[in-house]
């Protein structure tokens, strides 16, 4: 069986003769979030910390779970905002949803 470790490590899980063995293969070198998401979630946790609100109530605000909000907010974590999510949180910051965009486009870094 083949996972991803919390250090970004592709891992294989290996039974033999009733005994595990994890074996950790290789780092993952791409990035969990690309540039444009990356620079949408520093928009919003900007706009979140400026409002002077928490996770959680930004989390109820949006009817997603506490745990989400902080796993979009840590770059090791691969959640991320949709266009809906941007949607319902220019509708609760009373601005639009390109304010979490950039104002041109972003380059991504050749893999």
């Amino acid at each position: 069986m083949l996972f991803i470790s919390e250090d970004n490590t592709l891992t294989c899980m290996c039974n033999t003769w009733g005994h595990f063995f994890i074996i950790g293969l290789a780092k993952i070198c791409t990035p969990l979030k690309t540039k444009i998401e990356q620079h949408a979630i520093d928009a919003v946790k900007a706009k979140r910390l400026k409002e002077r609100m928490s996770q959680a109530t930004l989390a109820y605000c949006l009817n997603v779970s506490r745990g989400f909000i902080g796993d979009v907010e840590n770059p090791k974590m691969r959640a991320k905002y949709n266009l809906n999510h941007l949607n319902e949180l220019a509708k609760l910051f009373g601005c639009s949803p390109r304010d979490f965009l950039p104002d041109s486009f972003l380059e991504e870094d050749a893999p």
